[in-house]
């Protein structure tokens, strides 16, 4: 084996135990005996577990933070870049579980790039960026993008982490539904939110068909319940004047 190859190797094996046990959890001779190797090698090439750690979580986090920042710019429409950078981040999490792990524990003093709360800050600061110039674009007020971009954030990051567990449901419809909040609001939730602007589009459709449906219903309810009252009236009408010596 290269040492290259050793390399990538220790780092695959260090994920792991990491993201079960963390830093502390973790020691030199359990790595070096999952790899095959002696004590040394580990630190020849790491310098020791700390080392190794900084290694592993400065890939997640290079990793993680392109994969949503190229999500972002890859859409146009602002819903698309929001449905891109939410299933981004559902995607690294399915497919990179010990990594995501990794991220979310407390960051450690050796660990050189930072912590999850730093990658999500500059995750916040791309999304700021959209934010402004689409406030911009609509006069609103873009000293408040900063905080809205945070929100957005902290909303999809919550998210994540509580799926890294659950794993249902899928990765789509959680981003759709994700979006349908953040997007919508809680008073215009879409009953059946997707990524898919056709089905949302024929979901549309559906809706303003019922609601029509409905209009009419209530049209024609309330025509026959004026037409009763109608004849109510005439009924005492005819009575009154039945009751009447005069007439």
């Amino acid at each position: 084996m290269t040492g290259k190859e050793r390399r990538e190797q220790l780092l695959d094996i260090g994920r792991s135990l990491f993201a079960e046990r963390g830093l502390d959890g973790t020691s030199v001779e359990e790595i070096a005996a999952a790899a095959g190797v002696s004590k040394p090698v580990v630190y020849e090439h790491f310098g020791g577990k700390e080392g190794l750690y900084a290694v592993v979580v400065d890939r997640e986090f290079e990793s993680l933070l392109r994969l949503v920042t190229e999500s972002l710019n890859s859409a146009i429409h602002y819903r698309g870049k929001l449905e891109k950078a939410a299933l981004a981040l559902l995607q690294y999490i399915e497919e990179h579980p010990d990594g995501f792990r990794i991220l979310v524990r407390d960051s450690h003093g050796g660990t050189g790039t930072g912590s999850y709360a730093s990658l999500l800050s500059e995750i916040a600061g791309e999304v700021e960026y959209v934010l402004a110039q689409e406030f911009d674009r609509r006069d609103y007020d873009d000293r408040f993008a900063p905080m809205y971009a945070q929100m957005l954030v902290g909303m999809v990051a919550m998210t994540g982490q509580w799926w890294l567990d659950v794993r249902k449901p899928r990765r789509e419809d959680v981003a759709a539904h994700v979006v349908n909040l953040a997007w919508n609001g809680l008073s215009g939730l879409e009953p059946r939110p997707s990524l898919d602007p056709r089905r949302r589009r024929k979901e549309l459709e559906r809706r303003e068909r019922r609601a029509e449906k409905a209009a009419a219903k209530a049209e024609k309810a309330e025509g026959r319940a004026a037409a009763k009252a109608e004849k109510a009236r005439r009924g005492r009408r005819d009575l009154d004047g039945l009751a009447d010596p005069l007439t």
